[in-house]
């Protein structure tokens, strides 16, 4: 995905009070980690059914899932969110190697719920963050108990968890960047560069709002929602938090993850909002124990929500990102999902914030464990080959980054942020068999089940 998700809420007015006001560019560091947003406790519904709609997973369940009635209070009131990678929100067509395949199969809803409240004042949880949020606190603190507080808070707090662990272990700090957006709103870009341990490392945070381009309306269509705008607008919001990390020992791999939320308000005033996300590795050298530990904490993550998700969403991963001209995936895959409407918006939002919270544990172990080992001049030279055909997804078919590009108002450099400092192309590259590099390309080319 995208490098930076953007975030926005559906209309200006219920966005912000105020659109991201300039305050100061760092926060007063703190100890402790705060605690992302709680939820109710679930009963069990009925099953839904599953399909693929074109790219991906969607999900059909009872009543208006996904939908926000003029007038409604309540969970269906809240302001909903839906983000995009690279400082624009992802609304392209999902990728084209994906077949037009029903997927009859109908799970049991077992659903655990974790039984946590929102903790602390929000001044207060500020404090830990790596600069004070996009939106003004004070309307954070006024608006504590909606949809849109909590995921901006749930996001801030991610990169501000993420950025601490990577630079305790890099000893590094990161350069902190605040932009604005003049359509509406802005993000904290948070780089590190030529570190001990991390050539480059990304974490990026977007809240954005305004109104659909033309453009953005049809790529919208095109992943089956129909809207109806008035006079031609479609007021839109989206939020959300992205990150790409680059080592510079080759047997450490580039991690990537992405969490966002989207609304938008049609002409009768109802809104459509949906959440959208994963995590994935890209290891220069597989590692089948890295392999295991990255793909079950994810899988632990998800079966907290529901038996399925881990395995349609681990399948959508591996078909989203895949160098369709390489014939070849560009790593070991993760979770990916998007348009993740249903069952409710608070259902989906705790599911979104388990799988934000495995980052730093999927991830950093894995740093650790290899943290000391020994590389030589050709085990560097095949990171830099595998980077180049990083680059070539990101540029050709990433949609946060191709939508990002094109999109007025974007931040160019948010968005390729996601590229690594260094890379290679070479002629009729390909490795020896019987080689280690051979072995990482045949699992590349024939993905494997890793729980």
């Amino acid at each position: 995905m995208a490098s930076i998700v953007i975030t926005a809420r559906m209309t200006t007015t219920r966005c912000f009070t105020s659109a991201a006001k300039s305050v100061a560019r760092t926060a007063e560091p703190h100890s402790t980690t705060c605690r992302s947003p709680g939820v109710r406790r679930l009963t069990s519904l009925p099953a839904p059914r599953w399909f693929f709609r074109g790219a991906g997973v969607r999900f059909v369940s009872q009543g208006g899932a996904g939908r926000t009635s003029p007038g409604r209070t309540g969970r269906g009131a809240l302001v909903a969110l839906a983000g995009a990678a690279a400082a624009a929100a992802v609304f392209v067509a999902n990728a084209s190697h994906f077949q037009r395949a029903e997927m009859a199969t109908t799970v049991p809803r077992v659903v655990q719920r974790e039984e946590e409240e929102e903790e602390g004042d929000i001044v207060e949880r500020c404090k830990a963050l790596m600069s004070p949020p996009v939106t003004d606190v004070r309307v954070l603190q006024r608006r504590k108990g909606e949809m849109s507080t909590r995921m901006e808070m749930l996001i801030m707090e991610t990169q501000a968890e993420f950025c601490r662990a990577l630079e305790k272990v890099d000893g590094g700090t990161f350069n902190v960047d605040r932009w604005e957006r003049k359509e509406g709103g802005g993000g904290i870009s948070c780089v590190l560069q030529d570190g001990k341990v991390f050539e480059k490392a990304g974490v990026n945070v977007s809240v954005v709002f305004g109104n659909l381009t033309e453009e953005a309306a049809k790529q919208m269509t095109s992943r089956g929602k129909v809207l109806k705008g008035k006079d031609g607008k479609l007021p839109f919001c989206a939020m959300g938090v992205s990150s790409v990390i680059h080592p510079k020992n080759p047997h450490i791999p580039t991690v990537h993850f992405n969490y966002r939320f989207f609304e938008i308000e049609e002409e009768d005033g109802s809104k459509q909002w949906w959440f959208g996300g994963g995590t994935d590795l890209t290891p220069v050298y597989v590692n089948e124990a890295d392999a295991f530990h990255f793909h079950n904490t994810l899988k632990e993550a998800c079966d907290k929500h529901h038996p399925q998700y881990y395995t349609d969403f681990k399948k959508w991963c591996d078909r989203y990102f895949y160098i369709r001209h390489r014939a070849e995936t560009r790593g070991i895959g993760g979770i990916f999902f998007d348009d993740l409407d249903s069952p409710t918006q608070e259902e989906a939002f705790s599911f979104v914030r388990s799988c934000a919270r495995t980052v730093v544990p999927c991830y950093l172990p894995i740093v650790h464990k290899h943290l000391t080992d020994s590389f030589t001049a050709e085990q560097k030279h095949w990171q830099q080959v595998r980077r180049g055909r990083y680059v070539e997804f990101n540029l050709v078919y990433d949609r946060g980054v191709k939508f990002g590009l094109a999109t007025p108002g974007s931040r160019i450099e948010s968005i390729l942020m996601s590229l690594p400092l260094t890379a290679r192309w070479e002629y009729m590259h390909e490795p020896a068999k019987g080689t280690l590099e051979a072995g990482t390309l045949e699992v590349l080319r024939n993905p494997k089940e890793w729980v």
